[in-house]
């Protein structure tokens, strides 16, 4: 009979070996033979799971059984490989204990994370209830753009990270998880129902906890279901528009920028109703644009200007696109943005370079007020007209040179 301990390791690079640790052992039994075990906020889980430490690091190990433990890890790759929240698979093991095979996944504790446990144990709960339902909305919606069922969605499988004074939510178990092309409209709501009916369990443990069920927690999963329902809709329904009326991309980019998504894309396609355009938007998680936008224009950005200057791209291309009846890579798209309108119009602002920050960031504030143009008059009012309106009000120099407008290619000249 083989010998009790490791079987197969798997160590993704960038983390330890994980070697020194008792793997003949049970997880339940490390205590008194790891000395690398440490104690963090953790949640409820339905199996063993421990951390130990590495330098600065810190190691989630969570027993499974057999090849359950690989299931999971390939899960969490998939989602990482796509930027989706979730924590980090460093490896996996076989392992023999006791005579019986186990499985044992690895993962990067996320730090700074909070379980939910954590956050009603005290007070002031209402003033981050909000944020939470966001989060976790936010967080199921991502998951099912990309595809992936998740199949046990509750709080106790995910963790909560403070963001800028808001939450975000991390995927943090994936045993029952199916990753696919896209889902079904069956699929979506059969994962919304595991939803509500786990996150009921869930607060009935807090109310367990706390000795009484607080009115605030009342039909909370209803709520994230209800806030779900409002962002699925806003980021995958589609909008009739006519061909001047550009303004209305931007509006709904911005819409969408709100709601904490980036638009990696914007189709238009014509409707087969006369002289309308139908509008969709591909959404992308946060950190998207400013790898895209250094990648293919030189710029380097912080991540909201790079999210307002990829729009800016995005709209370009799909005004070409409609304008040329061809598919325009992004890369000319970026070329065509950078040479005919965000250098012209940096030189144009150096009188307020100086005293109002960098390139990129002064550039975004005359996006911000050409919206602002556009929203008042319900028309794009072009980027020359905004530029000068700007420089008007905050340099108080003419704007002498013309610049190309936001009209599609072959209604003027210049562009």
């Amino acid at each position: 009979m083989p010998k009790d301990g490791l079987l197969g390791l798997q160590v993704r690079p960038g983390h330890p070996d994980f070697l020194d640790l008792p793997w003949d052992l049970p997880l339940g039994r490390w205590a008194d033979r790891c000395a690398r075990i440490v104690q963090v906020q953790r949640g409820i889980s339905r199996h063993e799971v421990l951390f130990v430490q590495y330098e600065r690091a810190v190691y989630a190990m969570k027993e499974l059984p057999p090849l359950v433990g690989v299931r999971e890890y390939d899960a969490l790759r998939w989602l990482e490989e796509r930027e989706l929240p979730a924590v980090t698979a460093a490896g996996h093991a076989q392992v023999l204990t006791e005579g019986e095979e186990r499985s044992v996944l690895v993962t990067r504790f996320l730090e700074g994370s909070i379980p939910y446990r954590t956050l009603f144990e005290h007070a002031g709960l209402e003033a981050h209830r909000l944020r939470l339902l966001d989060a976790m909305a936010g967080l199921l919606v991502r998951l099912h753009l990309a595809g992936y069922y998740w199949g046990d969605c509750s709080l106790s499988n995910t963790l909560f990270r403070r963001d800028a004074g808001e939450f975000r939510a991390y995927l943090v178990d994936a045993e029952t998880s199916e990753m696919h092309e896209s889902l079904s409209e069956g699929q979506r709501r059969h994962d919304l129902e595991i939803l509500e009916e786990n996150v009921a369990g869930d607060l009935a443990d807090v109310a367990a906890m706390l000795g009484e069920s607080p009115p605030e927690l009342d039909e909370t999963g209803e709520e994230i279901r209800r806030r779900y329902d409002g962002l699925w809709s806003e980021t995958t329904r589609e909008e009739t528009i006519l061909p001047s009326e550009s303004w209305r991309i931007h509006e709904r980019i911005r819409r969408l920028n709100a709601l904490g998504f980036s638009v990696g894309e914007v189709n238009l396609v014509a409707t087969g109703e006369g002289n309308r355009l139908r509008m969709r938007t591909i959404v992308t998680d946060r950190d998207y644009h400013r790898n895209l936008l250094q990648g293919h224009t030189g710029i380097v950005a912080e991540d909201r200007q790079a999210a307002l200057l990829v729009n800016e791209i995005q709209a370009l291309r799909a005004t070409l696109q409609r304008g040329e009846n061809r598919s325009v890579p992004l890369s000319v798209a970026a070329y065509r943005w950078l040479a005919e309108r965000y250098e012209p119009t940096v030189r144009r602002l150096g009188p307020l370079l100086g005293r109002r920050g960098d390139a990129p960031e002064v550039y975004c504030q005359v996006l911000e007020h050409k919206w602002y143009l556009s929203e008042q008059e319900k028309r794009d009012v072009g980027l020359e007209a905004a530029t000068q309106d700007y420089l008007r009000r905050f340099a108080g120099v003419p704007a002498p040179t013309p610049l190309p407008s936001d009209r599609p290619p072959g209604s003027e000249s210049s562009t």
